[in-house]
């Protein structure tokens, strides 16, 4: 008879410096089902982000090398759900954070359930199924083995662009609000928040774009955003 095995914990990793709230992220990530690795500081966080992380919990005020740093050099490299949990919440601060490439931003003081809620969101998100595939002149998308290929070349998206381009890509032609797609990516709990679409549309079409072919991701003003086609 086969020997038994548990599903394996998603694996998080914390990048974290204040030993107290490394503590009551651990604990409460762990009880509720995560395998959690800690480390305090970003040249560490580069380094174990190489094994087999699902998504990197990150401080931005780190000693030796700050977070955004941390963000944008993990971002070279990786498609890793990134969430940024920082007292730093002033406005400049989430916009940097997201168009460097993270995927959500927590302000501290935050509740460990929210932080929990959070991170169930972007790993549901980076391993959503899909079907049908869609063409749009140099831009081919295969939502089944989440794959974006433009003239040919694979591009590398976040599992959150990822998903933003399917929903806009499977209903084509459709002009999607602002708030509709919030709701769709990112839940009812980001309502009214809608400058992220901005950030990661405007994130997206950059990745798209190619010579002087029109980017399949078009603007409606007033409102939001459709796929041509």
């Amino acid at each position: 008879m086969e020997k038994w095995r548990p599903m394996a914990r998603p694996r998080l990793l914390v990048v974290e410096d204040d030993f107290e709230i490394q503590e009551v992220m651990k604990q409460y990530l762990s009880d509720h089902g995560f395998d959690v690795v800690v480390v305090p500081d970003g040249p560490q966080a580069l380094e174990r982000a190489r094994d087999d992380i699902e998504l990197v919990i990150l401080d931005l005020g780190l000693p030796t090398m700050d977070g955004l740093d941390v963000v944008q050099r993990l971002r070279s490299t990786s498609t890793v759900p990134i969430l940024i949990v920082s007292a730093r919440g002033e406005g400049v601060d989430r916009v940097t954070g997201l168009e460097l490439g993270a995927d959500d931003y927590l302000v501290k003081p935050f509740l460990p359930r929210e932080l929990v809620a959070r991170v169930r969101a972007l790993l549901r998100r980076s391993r959503l199924p899909a079907s049908g595939s869609v063409a749009s002149g140099p831009v081919q998308i295969d939502p089944v083995a989440r794959r974006v290929l433009l003239e040919g070349a694979p591009v590398e998206l976040t599992p959150l662009e990822f998903e933003l381009l399917r929903i806009l890509a499977q209903s084509p032609g459709r002009t999607w609000s602002r708030e509709e797609l919030l709701d769709q990516v990112w839940g009812e709990a980001y309502v009214g928040d809608t400058r992220r679409v901005d950030i990661h549309i405007s994130k997206l079409r950059a990745k798209l774009t190619v010579a002087d072919r029109p980017v399949p991701i078009r603007s409606v003003w007033g409102v939001g955003y459709r796929f041509e086609a």
